[in-house]
């Protein structure tokens, strides 16, 4: 268990395990809103954002892997979803006719800017409003602490 008592401080295990619990019940209410809203999973939206962001709105399947920190046999299968309802497009790659290409459709940026207000409102009602912006500044400084330079 995570919680302390009020005289206990909590030490850095406490403090991991409350920043997991955190991060999963935050981002299930988050993919339970969009859900009731009738837009696909959250995974489906990390990627289109990251392809989005990608040079001339493309990537390898490699790079989405690293960008949304899922499996690869997780991001081959989400591809093939995403393929399946034309939110992508699978293009051999222009340097390795062997390796593939990820792009960007109409239909995937068309869902994407559909999706973020629902998104938006989502993460505000279940993660922003619950703090302040020093506390936003605060544990974007401390969590970047832990991220690679």
């Amino acid at each position: 268990m995570d919680e302390k008592t009020a005289h206990e401080t909590p030490d850095f295990m406490d403090a991991w395990a409350r920043l997991q619990r955190a991060s999963t019940v935050v981002l299930d209410r988050v993919e339970t809103q969009l859900k009731a809203d009738g837009f696909p999973p959250l995974s489906w939206y990390d990627v289109l954002l990251e392809l989005r962001r990608g040079p001339e709105k493309a990537l390898r399947p490699i790079e989405i892997e690293k960008r949304v920190l899922l499996a690869q046999y997780n991001v081959s299968r989400l591809i093939d979803r995403l393929a399946a309802a034309g939110l992508v497009g699978k293009q051999a790659a222009p340097d390795d006719g062997r390796g593939k290409v990820i792009c960007l459709t109409s239909k995937g940026a068309d869902l994407l800017d559909k999706m973020w207000p629902a998104y938006e409102a989502a993460v505000r009602r279940e993660f922003s409003d619950h703090l302040s912006l020093e506390d936003a500044a605060d544990l974007w400084r401390i969590l970047g602490k832990v991220l690679p330079k």
